[in-house]
Protein backbone atom coordinates (compact mmCIF):
# COMPACT_ATOMS: atom_id res chain seq x y z
CA UNK A 1 0.00 0.00 0.00
CA UNK A 2 2.68 2.37 1.09
CA UNK A 3 4.42 1.52 -2.42
CA UNK A 4 1.18 2.44 -3.96
CA UNK A 5 0.81 5.40 -2.52
CA UNK A 6 4.69 6.85 -3.28
CA UNK A 7 4.15 5.63 -7.11
CA UNK A 8 1.13 7.26 -7.30
CA UNK A 9 2.67 10.43 -5.73
CA UNK A 10 5.68 10.20 -7.86
CA UNK A 11 3.27 9.99 -11.16
CA UNK A 12 1.46 13.41 -10.03
CA UNK A 13 4.08 15.28 -9.11
CA UNK A 14 5.62 14.39 -12.69
CA UNK A 15 2.36 15.57 -14.18
CA UNK A 16 2.36 18.66 -12.24
CA UNK A 17 6.21 19.17 -13.05
CA UNK A 18 5.04 18.32 -16.99
CA UNK A 19 2.13 20.93 -17.24
CA UNK A 20 4.49 23.72 -15.51
CA UNK A 21 6.93 22.87 -18.29
CA UNK A 22 4.88 22.99 -21.46
CA UNK A 23 2.53 25.55 -20.05
CA UNK A 24 1.97 28.21 -23.14
CA UNK A 25 0.83 31.17 -20.21
CA UNK A 26 3.37 33.96 -20.92
CA UNK A 27 4.99 34.74 -17.60
CA UNK A 28 5.39 38.34 -16.60
CA UNK A 29 9.29 39.76 -15.94
CA UNK A 30 9.66 42.55 -13.78
CA UNK A 31 12.98 44.27 -14.56
CA UNK A 32 14.30 47.29 -12.39
CA UNK A 33 14.77 50.26 -14.65
CA UNK A 34 18.27 51.25 -15.93
CA UNK A 35 19.42 54.00 -14.06
CA UNK A 36 20.35 56.79 -15.86
CA UNK A 37 24.18 57.25 -16.93
CA UNK A 38 25.86 60.16 -16.41
CA UNK A 39 27.13 61.49 -19.71
CA UNK A 40 29.93 63.93 -18.44
CA UNK A 41 33.16 62.77 -18.17
CA UNK A 42 36.62 63.99 -16.91
CA UNK A 43 38.82 63.99 -19.80
CA UNK A 44 42.74 64.39 -18.07
CA UNK A 45 44.98 65.17 -21.85
CA UNK A 46 48.26 65.54 -21.75
CA UNK A 47 49.55 68.79 -22.27
CA UNK A 48 53.31 69.78 -23.03
CA UNK A 49 54.84 72.87 -25.08
CA UNK A 50 57.87 71.16 -26.63
CA UNK A 51 61.55 71.19 -25.63
CA UNK A 52 61.72 74.25 -26.96
CA UNK A 53 58.93 75.61 -24.67
CA UNK A 54 60.70 75.38 -21.40
CA UNK A 55 57.44 74.41 -19.30
CA UNK A 56 56.69 71.39 -17.50
CA UNK A 57 54.66 68.57 -18.62
CA UNK A 58 50.83 68.69 -17.07
CA UNK A 59 47.43 67.65 -17.19
CA UNK A 60 44.57 69.31 -18.08
CA UNK A 61 40.79 68.66 -17.05
CA UNK A 62 38.54 69.20 -19.62
CA UNK A 63 35.07 68.82 -18.36
CA UNK A 64 32.91 67.40 -21.30
CA UNK A 65 29.51 65.56 -21.98
CA UNK A 66 29.99 63.06 -24.52
CA UNK A 67 26.21 62.84 -25.60
CA UNK A 68 26.96 65.63 -27.77
CA UNK A 69 30.00 64.59 -29.48
CA UNK A 70 31.01 60.71 -31.29
CA UNK A 71 31.07 57.83 -29.72
CA UNK A 72 34.80 57.86 -30.32
CA UNK A 73 37.80 58.81 -28.49
CA UNK A 74 38.77 61.26 -31.14
CA UNK A 75 35.55 62.77 -31.42
CA UNK A 76 35.94 63.72 -27.65
CA UNK A 77 39.24 65.34 -28.95
CA UNK A 78 38.00 66.88 -31.31
CA UNK A 79 35.42 68.40 -29.34
CA UNK A 80 37.82 69.02 -26.52
CA UNK A 81 39.66 71.03 -29.25
CA UNK A 82 36.74 73.40 -29.88
CA UNK A 83 37.04 74.14 -25.96
CA UNK A 84 40.71 74.73 -25.75
CA UNK A 85 42.13 75.66 -29.49
CA UNK A 86 45.17 75.43 -28.26
CA UNK A 87 45.20 71.60 -27.68
CA UNK A 88 47.31 69.41 -30.37
CA UNK A 89 46.76 66.07 -31.92
CA UNK A 90 47.24 63.94 -34.90
CA UNK A 91 44.45 62.54 -37.22
CA UNK A 92 43.64 62.10 -40.59
CA UNK A 93 41.13 59.48 -41.81
CA UNK A 94 39.18 58.30 -39.02
CA UNK A 95 38.69 55.07 -39.84
CA UNK A 96 41.63 53.17 -38.81
CA UNK A 97 43.54 53.65 -41.53
CA UNK A 98 46.03 56.11 -41.43
CA UNK A 99 47.80 54.88 -38.08
CA UNK A 100 47.86 58.87 -37.10
CA UNK A 101 45.95 59.23 -34.35
CA UNK A 102 47.48 56.90 -31.78
CA UNK A 103 46.94 57.82 -28.09
CA UNK A 104 47.35 56.29 -24.67
CA UNK A 105 44.03 55.79 -23.13
CA UNK A 106 43.31 54.59 -20.04
CA UNK A 107 47.51 53.06 -19.72
CA UNK A 108 46.88 51.01 -23.27
CA UNK A 109 48.17 52.41 -26.66
CA UNK A 110 44.78 52.48 -29.34
CA UNK A 111 44.13 54.56 -32.40
CA UNK A 112 41.61 57.05 -30.97
CA UNK A 113 39.27 57.35 -34.22
CA UNK A 114 37.82 53.74 -34.01
CA UNK A 115 38.35 53.27 -29.58
CA UNK A 116 34.99 53.98 -27.75
CA UNK A 117 34.74 56.54 -24.98
CA UNK A 118 35.24 54.44 -22.07
CA UNK A 119 32.56 54.47 -19.66
CA UNK A 120 34.51 55.33 -16.64
CA UNK A 121 34.43 59.09 -15.13
CA UNK A 122 37.42 59.58 -15.29
CA UNK A 123 39.45 59.26 -18.81
CA UNK A 124 43.38 59.78 -19.38
CA UNK A 125 44.44 60.83 -22.82
CA UNK A 126 48.60 60.60 -22.87
CA UNK A 127 50.92 60.12 -25.99
CA UNK A 128 52.46 57.02 -26.97
CA UNK A 129 55.07 55.97 -24.71
CA UNK A 130 58.82 56.20 -25.63
CA UNK A 131 58.59 58.77 -27.80
CA UNK A 132 59.72 62.33 -27.91
CA UNK A 133 56.91 64.16 -27.47
CA UNK A 134 57.25 67.43 -30.41
CA UNK A 135 53.55 69.29 -28.63
CA UNK A 136 50.09 67.60 -26.61
CA UNK A 137 49.77 64.08 -28.13
CA UNK A 138 51.89 64.48 -31.17
CA UNK A 139 55.18 62.86 -30.96
CA UNK A 140 58.71 62.55 -33.19
CA UNK A 141 57.97 59.34 -35.60
CA UNK A 142 61.30 59.62 -37.16
CA UNK A 143 63.34 56.72 -35.29
CA UNK A 144 60.74 54.29 -35.76
CA UNK A 145 60.00 55.56 -39.82
CA UNK A 146 64.00 55.54 -40.29
CA UNK A 147 63.99 51.35 -38.78
CA UNK A 148 61.13 50.94 -41.38
CA UNK A 149 62.93 52.00 -44.12
CA UNK A 150 66.17 50.31 -43.55
CA UNK A 151 64.17 46.90 -44.52
CA UNK A 152 63.97 48.54 -47.97
CA UNK A 153 59.81 47.83 -47.89
CA UNK A 154 59.18 47.45 -51.17
CA UNK A 155 59.49 44.70 -54.20
CA UNK A 156 62.92 43.67 -55.10
CA UNK A 157 63.59 42.34 -58.79
CA UNK A 158 67.04 40.85 -59.76
CA UNK A 159 66.19 41.95 -63.18
CA UNK A 160 65.05 45.28 -63.30
CA UNK A 161 62.65 46.92 -65.81
CA UNK A 162 60.89 50.50 -66.57
CA UNK A 163 58.19 51.01 -63.71
CA UNK A 164 54.77 49.92 -64.40
CA UNK A 165 55.79 47.95 -67.56
CA UNK A 166 55.63 44.17 -66.07
CA UNK A 167 52.97 43.15 -64.03
CA UNK A 168 54.12 40.10 -61.00
CA UNK A 169 51.77 37.11 -60.80
CA UNK A 170 51.31 35.49 -57.15
CA UNK A 171 49.04 32.42 -56.78
CA UNK A 172 46.11 32.39 -54.16
CA UNK A 173 48.22 30.66 -51.52
CA UNK A 174 51.29 32.48 -51.54
CA UNK A 175 48.87 35.82 -51.46
CA UNK A 176 47.84 33.82 -48.42
CA UNK A 177 50.80 33.93 -46.77
CA UNK A 178 50.41 37.55 -46.54
CA UNK A 179 47.12 37.64 -44.62
CA UNK A 180 47.76 39.12 -41.48
CA UNK A 181 50.71 41.45 -42.22
CA UNK A 182 49.89 43.82 -44.97
CA UNK A 183 47.18 45.25 -43.10
CA UNK A 184 49.68 46.87 -40.42
CA UNK A 185 48.78 50.69 -40.63
CA UNK A 186 52.44 51.88 -39.14
CA UNK A 187 50.40 53.33 -36.22
CA UNK A 188 53.63 52.57 -33.46
CA UNK A 189 51.10 51.13 -31.47
CA UNK A 190 52.77 47.44 -30.67
CA UNK A 191 56.06 49.44 -30.99
CA UNK A 192 55.71 51.35 -28.24
CA UNK A 193 54.19 48.63 -25.94
CA UNK A 194 57.25 46.62 -26.26
CA UNK A 195 59.46 46.90 -23.11
CA UNK A 196 62.03 45.83 -25.12
CA UNK A 197 61.73 48.29 -27.62
CA UNK A 198 61.79 50.48 -24.72
CA UNK A 199 65.07 49.38 -23.13
CA UNK A 200 67.37 48.51 -26.49
CA UNK A 201 65.50 51.44 -29.02
CA UNK A 202 68.24 52.31 -30.93
CA UNK A 203 69.21 48.76 -31.98
CA UNK A 204 66.07 47.00 -31.68
CA UNK A 205 63.72 47.39 -34.55
CA UNK A 206 60.54 46.42 -32.84
CA UNK A 207 57.77 44.15 -33.89
CA UNK A 208 56.19 46.82 -36.50
CA UNK A 209 59.41 46.67 -38.44
CA UNK A 210 60.17 42.95 -38.22
CA UNK A 211 56.65 42.20 -39.17
CA UNK A 212 56.88 43.83 -42.38
CA UNK A 213 60.44 42.82 -42.64
CA UNK A 214 58.60 39.39 -42.89
CA UNK A 215 56.27 40.19 -44.90
CA UNK A 216 58.73 41.17 -47.72
CA UNK A 217 60.50 38.37 -46.86
CA UNK A 218 58.31 35.58 -47.59
CA UNK A 219 56.27 37.25 -50.61
CA UNK A 220 56.78 35.00 -53.34
CA UNK A 221 57.46 37.61 -55.71
CA UNK A 222 60.52 39.19 -54.17
CA UNK A 223 63.93 37.98 -55.01
CA UNK A 224 66.39 39.56 -52.59
CA UNK A 225 65.33 37.44 -49.67
CA UNK A 226 68.92 36.05 -48.61
CA UNK A 227 70.38 39.98 -48.64
CA UNK A 228 67.63 40.56 -46.45
CA UNK A 229 68.06 38.25 -44.25
CA UNK A 230 71.58 38.35 -44.35
CA UNK A 231 70.71 42.20 -42.99
CA UNK A 232 69.05 40.98 -40.22
CA UNK A 233 71.47 38.82 -38.52
CA UNK A 234 72.30 40.84 -35.71
CA UNK A 235 71.79 40.43 -31.87
CA UNK A 236 70.11 42.97 -31.57
CA UNK A 237 67.47 43.71 -34.70
CA UNK A 238 65.44 41.08 -34.47
CA UNK A 239 66.75 38.81 -31.37
CA UNK A 240 66.16 41.19 -28.96
CA UNK A 241 62.54 40.58 -28.91
CA UNK A 242 61.91 38.00 -25.74
CA UNK A 243 57.93 37.18 -26.82
CA UNK A 244 56.87 39.12 -24.18
CA UNK A 245 53.65 39.60 -26.78
CA UNK A 246 53.00 43.32 -25.42
CA UNK A 247 52.80 43.72 -29.32
CA UNK A 248 49.94 41.70 -30.03
CA UNK A 249 47.23 43.06 -27.08
CA UNK A 250 48.21 46.57 -27.96
CA UNK A 251 47.23 46.30 -31.96
CA UNK A 252 44.73 47.89 -32.60
CA UNK A 253 43.85 46.02 -35.82
CA UNK A 254 44.02 42.29 -34.73
CA UNK A 255 47.31 41.50 -36.00
CA UNK A 256 49.90 39.16 -33.88
CA UNK A 257 53.46 40.75 -34.49
CA UNK A 258 54.96 38.15 -32.37
CA UNK A 259 54.40 35.37 -34.31
CA UNK A 260 55.42 36.89 -37.31
CA UNK A 261 59.07 37.50 -35.32
CA UNK A 262 59.05 34.22 -34.22
CA UNK A 263 58.80 32.81 -37.55
CA UNK A 264 60.93 35.60 -38.53
CA UNK A 265 63.81 34.18 -36.38
CA UNK A 266 63.55 31.18 -37.92
CA UNK A 267 64.16 32.21 -41.27
CA UNK A 268 67.16 34.27 -39.71
CA UNK A 269 68.47 31.55 -37.80
CA UNK A 270 68.52 28.96 -41.31
CA UNK A 271 65.69 26.31 -39.21
CA UNK A 272 62.91 27.43 -41.79
CA UNK A 273 63.29 28.35 -45.40
CA UNK A 274 61.52 30.27 -47.53
CA UNK A 275 58.72 28.38 -49.74
CA UNK A 276 58.92 27.94 -53.61
CA UNK A 277 56.79 30.23 -55.01
CA UNK A 278 53.82 28.07 -56.71
CA UNK A 279 54.28 29.79 -60.74
CA UNK A 280 56.08 31.92 -61.92
CA UNK A 281 55.95 35.66 -61.39
CA UNK A 282 56.68 36.62 -65.01
CA UNK A 283 53.46 34.46 -66.35
CA UNK A 284 52.12 37.25 -67.46
CA UNK A 285 54.71 39.26 -68.35
CA UNK A 286 56.48 37.13 -71.20
CA UNK A 287 56.03 38.64 -74.63
CA UNK A 288 54.17 35.35 -75.53
CA UNK A 289 52.24 35.62 -72.81
CA UNK A 290 48.58 36.69 -72.89
CA UNK A 291 46.25 38.26 -69.79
Amino acid sequence: MKSFRKLLWDKNSLCVSLTKFYSTEKKVVTTKPRQPVDPRRIFKVYRFGGILSKEKPKLINYDLDVSKCGRMVLDALIKIKDMDPTLVFRRSCREGICGSCAVNLQGTNCLACITPIPPDKVITIHPIPHMYVIRDLVVDMTHFFDAYNSIRPYLVRLNKGPLGKYQYAQSINDNAKLVGLYECVLCSCCSTACPSYWWNGRRFMGPATLLHAYRWIIDSRDEDTEQRLHELRDDFKAFRCHTILNCTLACPKGLHPGLAIAKLKRLISGLDKKPLSEINAMIYSEPAAKC
